[in-house]
């Protein structure tokens, strides 16, 4: 089971979010020091009271229990644990001061984190007033101030991930929840967003919550991130939730389908961090591992090659790292890449190129006994190369990618029969045809081979033609 595999593995790491090691201190940083700040500016309770703004009962409580020590504190749990949740849900329900919701959210925070078995108690007051323990946190997720939304997050995490099995967050909660998450984590310029990462992190352990959260789309927006410009502690934490996702064996198939290796490849060839080396790692390992499939397993180390990673690993293996982990990784990987290029037929490494999306000149595209032989293939699994083409020609803003890919859907036409019909029903020919007014030139001359290939019939006269000195310039095509 994924699930078992994935504990045996975590089991050694923190399960609190402040308690990561040295890797993390930076994780919550922005948060911590606003709570820091937060935690010194106390609230005159005292005032509450006197406005009638809250109850005499939880005036008594809160003071009691902000003025006193760690000991103090668990001594007043233990008389009345169930006063403490009905005191906070009151507090954080009735008070619309941001200042006062901060300092209560932090209090908050540090009940649970001093111990974690004190979510039972919101879950045990809830229960018993027959109401959701999740509603009372999730709409302060709505305020607009920054600090409450992100200490709102860490307590609801906290919650979610020290509840037992059977009473995890789930349904409406759980999508509402995780959606809120993968939204801030696309959000331009948020200065919370290493502790977004680190909520997501935390959630992401227990494998409920990762079928959750690719539910919601989340593994598309973990790349999308990732493929941006952020710094090397976002890469690390969001590489690790990749890392913990691919523990699950269903997810871990699709992974690549996401374009993961290819983007996790990019980040491996810049970085300059040891634990960012390491998780991309062991992220590859487990593309490899997990699988069940063998074609996947296979797919996913084909795709490792053709993004240079086995060029990466032979400068990794001329540094030192303090982490022998990382040795045994690179040895794994190289074991199983250099296994699967030795089998490794000329269509599978163009299947794997397509299905990339990054297309590059490699040999395959300009054999003639590549297309002969391999043409009809195109047409498999309900035409998917065909249809990836042409996406590629209406999303890519690569000009190389528009090349090559314009030049073979033209000899797909060539070699295969029925290939103009088909990529008119496709659509293909109408984005080839578009792409003969592009800026670049050569995309504008593979653009015009393809659609002579799509309406010519005589495929040797016009190689021929195309074989003589200056056929290009008479054609009017400005190649580059």
């Amino acid at each position: 089971m994924a699930s078992d595999n994935i504990n045996k593995v975590l089991g050694t790491l923190p399960e609190d979010i402040e308690k990561a090691g040295v890797d993390n201190l930076a994780a919550t940083s922005v948060l911590q020091q606003r709570a820091s700040e937060i935690r010194a500016q106390r609230i005159n309770w005292q005032s509450y009271l006197q406005s009638q703004m809250i109850s005499q009962e939880d005036f008594t409580f809160i003071s009691r229990f902000d003025g006193g020590n760690a000991q103090d504190r668990e001594k007043i749990v233990q008389e009345n644990p169930l006063q403490c949740a009905k005191t906070f849900y009151n507090l954080l329900g009735h008070i619309s001061k941001d200042q006062t919701i901060q300092y209560l959210l932090t209090l908050v925070d540090d009940f649970l984190q001093e111990n974690k078995n004190r979510v039972a108690i919101f879950r045990e007051f809830a229960r018993k007033r027959r109401e959701s323990v999740w509603a009372h946190f999730l709409n302060l997720l709505n305020r607009p101030d920054g600090f409450i939304q992100n200490m709102t997050s860490r307590v609801v995490a906290k919650m979610a991930c020290w509840s037992p099995p059977g009473e995890l967050m789930a349904g409406s909660d759980l999508q509402y929840y995780l959606t809120w998450l993968k939204d801030q984590l696309r959000m331009q310029g948020n200065e919370y967003v290493q502790s977004v990462a680190r909520c997501l992190q935390m959630m992401l352990r227990l494998d409920d919550y990762r079928h959750a959260f690719v539910g919601v789309d989340g593994i598309a927006t973990l790349v999308s991130v990732l493929s941006g410009r952020v710094n090397f502690q976002i890469q690390y934490q969001l590489t690790f939730c990749l890392w913990v996702l691919s523990f699950n064996v269903d997810v871990a198939t699709k992974l690549n389908k996401f374009g993961v290796i290819p983007i996790l490849a990019d980040i491996l060839s810049d970085a300059q961090k040891e634990k960012v080396s390491r998780i991309i790692l062991a992220v590859f390992r487990n593309l490899i591992e997990k699988p069940e499939e063998l074609e996947v397993k296979k797919e996913n180390c084909i795709s490792m090659v053709q993004c240079k990673v086995l060029k990466q690993l032979e400068l990794l293996e001329q540094r030192k790292f303090d982490d022998e982990d990382i040795q045994e990784d690179i040895d794994y990987l190289n074991e199983k890449m250099n296994a699967s290029v030795q089998d490794l037929s000329s269509y599978d490494e163009y299947v794997t190129e397509v299905r990339s999306g990054r297309l590059e000149w490699s040999p395959v595209h300009r054999s003639e006994k590549f297309w002969r032989e391999n043409a009809q293939h195109l047409n498999d699994k309900n035409y998917e190369l065909l249809k990836i083409l042409i996406q590629l020609l209406e999303t890519s803003k690569d000009p190389l990618v528009l090349s090559v890919a314009c030049f073979d859907l033209g000899e797909y036409v060539r070699h295969y029969q029925r290939g103009k019909h088909v990529l008119e029903q496709l659509g293909g020919k109408t984005m080839v045809m578009a792409l003969l007014s592009h800026d670049d030139p050569n995309v504008r001359y593979e653009a015009l081979l393809a659609v002579q290939k799509l309406m010519v019939h005589n495929w040797e006269y016009l190689g021929r033609q195309l074989e003589k000195p200056g056929a290009s310039s008479q054609m009017g095509i400005a190649v580059a």
